[in-house]
C-alpha cells in the first residue's frame, strides 16, 4: 500500500505563505532579484566596458545608434581600442572610414581586432545615451548598480552586528552594562547620520571599501535601541526562565531563543537600512568623498548630469540613475514590510 507523504508545515512553509500574499512584497522581491541579477551578470547584458570612452559620442541623446571599428590595443589585448565613424568600407587589405566630423581616413585590416567585418565592427545602440566623456550610460547605470547592492548589502551587515551585539548585551544583563553601551548610543545618536559618515570617509580616506565601513559604523545605532527594548520584554518571558533553569549558556539564550523572536523589527531596521545606506553612498559620491571615478556610481553620475539641467538637455544623465536609486529603495521597503508581516504572525492574518 503506498504511503502519502506528509509534509509539515513549518514556520519558514507559513512564513512564504504569508509572503505570498503580500502584493506588495512580491513585487519588491522581484525587482530586488531583477536587479541582483542584473548586477551580477553586467559584463554578459552591457555592450562596453563602462570605463570606456567614446569622445566621438559625447552626451548623446537615449536610443542613439553609432558606428565603430575595434582597433588591436597592444596595452590591454582583452580590451580593443574603438573608433567611432560616420562610414566605412572595406577595400583590399585596408578599410576606408570617414570620421564624426568627415575627415577620410585609412587602416590596414591588420590593425583591427577580429578575422572578419562582423567582429571588427559594430552598430551599437545607446539605450539610455552616452555622458560627457561618451561612456554608455546604461553600462554605467547597471555597474553602478553592482556598487549600490554591495555597498548596502555589507555596510547594513556591518551595522547588524554591532547594533545586534550592542543592543542584545545591553538588553539582557541590563544594569551597568546597560549603562555604559546606552551612553555610548546617545553620543553616536547625538551626531546627525550623514555627519557621522562624512567625517569617517574624511579620516578613513575615498575608496570602495572605505565608503562602506563609514557607512556600516555610522548606522547601527537604531538597530542597537529597537533590539534592546525587544530584549527587555522578551528577557521576562517564561520560555526564558526555563532556559536559565535548564542551565543554557548567555550566548545560546540570546541567539537561539531571544534574538529569532526580536526578528520582525530587525528585519524592517535593516532594508530600511539597506535603503539608507544606497542614498549614503549616493550622497558621498556625490560630493566626492565616495567610490572615486572612473568606478561607476549612481551619485556620481547624478553629479556629473545635473549640470545639464539647468541647460536644460540631456536631462536623462541625472533622471536614469535617480530613477534607478529610487526604484531600489522602495522596492527594499516594500520587501522588508513583507518580511516583517511574514515572520511575524501577530501583524498578519493567515
Amino acid at each position: 500500500m503506498k504511503q502519502s507523504k506528509i509534509v509539515v508545515d513549518t514556520p519558514s512553509r507559513q512564513a512564504w505563505r504569508r509572503l505570498r500574499k503580500n502584493p506588495g512584497a512580491l513585487i519588491g522581491m522581484i525587482v530586488l532579484t531583477t536587479m541582483i541579477f542584473m548586477a551580477v551578470a553586467a559584463p554578459l547584458i552591457t555592450p562596453f566596458s563602462p570605463t570606456v570612452q567614446i569622445l566621438e559620442y559625447s552626451v548623446k541623446p537615449a536610443g542613439f545608434s553609432g558606428k565603430i571599428l575595434y582597433k588591436k590595443n597592444s596595452a590591454n589585448p582583452d580590451q580593443p581600442s574603438i573608433i567611432a565613424v560616420e562610414s566605412f568600407s572595406e577595400v583590399g587589405d585596408s578599410v576606408h572610414y570617414t570620421d564624426p566630423a568627415g575627415q577620410p581616413y585609412v587602416i590596414p585590416t591588420s590593425m583591427l581586432q577580429g578575422a572578419n567585418k562582423d567582429e571588427w565592427s559594430a552598430e551599437p545602440t545607446f539605450l539610455l545615451g552616452t555622458d560627457r566623456f561618451g561612456r554608455d550610460m546604461f553600462t554605467r547605470l547597471v555597474y553602478g548598480m553592482r556598487i549600490s547592492l554591495s555597498v548596502g548589502l555589507i555596510s547594513e551587515s556591518i551595522a547588524l552586528i554591532i547594533g545586534i551585539i550592542l543592543g542584545s548585551l545591553a538588553g539582557y544583563f541590563r544594569g551597568g552594562v546597560d549603562d555604559v553601551i546606552m551612553w555610548l548610543v546617545n553620543v553616536v545618536w547625538s551626531f546627525p547620520t550623514i555627519l557621522l559618515v562624512v567625517a569617517f570617509s574624511v579620516i578613513l580616506g575615498k575608496g570602495y571599501w572605505q565608503t562602506f565601513v563609514a557607512i556600516g559604523i555610522s548606522s547601527w545605532v537604531d538597530i542597537a535601541r529597537i533590539v534592546r527594548g525587544q530584549f527587555f520584554s522578551i528577557r521576562e518571558q517564561e520560555y526564558i526562565e526555563a532556559t536559565r533553569a535548564m542551565g543554557f549558556g548567555t550566548v545560546r539564550t540570546i541567539f537561539r531563543h531571544m534574538l529569532p523572536n526580536a526578528a520582525g523589527p530587525i528585519i524592517v531596521l535593516a532594508t530600511a537600512g539597506f535603503a539608507t545606506a544606497i542614498i549614503a553612498e549616493a550622497s558621498l559620491s556625490f560630493i566626492g568623498l565616495g567610490v572615486q571615478p572612473p568606478t561607476p556610481s549612481w551619485g556620481q553620475m547624478i553629479k556629473d548630469g545635473y549640470g545639464y539641467i539647468a541647460l536644460g538637455t540631456n536631462w536623462g544623465m541625472t533622471l536614469f540613475p535617480s530613477i534607478a536609486m529610487a526604484i531600489a529603495v522602495i522596492s527594499l521597503n516594500l520587501f522588508g514590510d513583507g518580511l516583517r508581516d511574514a515572520f511575524d504572525p501577530k501583524t498578519s492574518q493567515r
